[in-house]
């Protein structure tokens, strides 16, 4: 399974509702590094707000990391209030999937958000 972006934006923040709305997507499944957090382990600006936002408005939402720290995706995902997969062996599909059935995906459209590109995936 390969991942080609179909979308470049500045960062994870500036996926819209009305760009998810547009493009029938209704979950994200975010990385970690680069996405949610920069080089020096911190927050993006507005991340919290932007994911709330989403999250009320229907947008499920997980975490899907490699590291194997815990600890690092923990505290992220806790401060984001999103469930989440760590040391998931991307690109294998194992875990992909189980992140899939996390936020309880039926027969949708979704993407992954990593280092600011979007993947649209169809998986079913």
């Amino acid at each position: 399974m390969f991942f080609y972006p179909r979308e470049y934006l500045e960062n994870v923040t500036k996926i819209s509702l009305d760009f998810l709305e547009k493009n029938n997507i209704k979950g994200l499944i975010l990385d970690i590094d680069n996405t949610l957090i920069n080089f020096d382990k911190e927050i993006l600006v507005g991340a919290k707000e932007w994911s709330d936002k989403l999250k009320q408005s229907g947008i499920k939402i997980c975490i899907l990391s490699n590291t194997n720290k815990v600890e690092k995706v923990e505290k992220v995902a806790k401060k984001l209030d999103l469930p989440y997969i760590y040391f998931a062996k991307k690109p294998f599909k194992k875990r992909i999937f189980k992140s899939k059935g996390i936020i309880k995906f039926r027969r949708e459209k979704h993407c992954c958000c990593r280092r600011s590109n979007i993947y649209r995936c169809n998986w079913w």
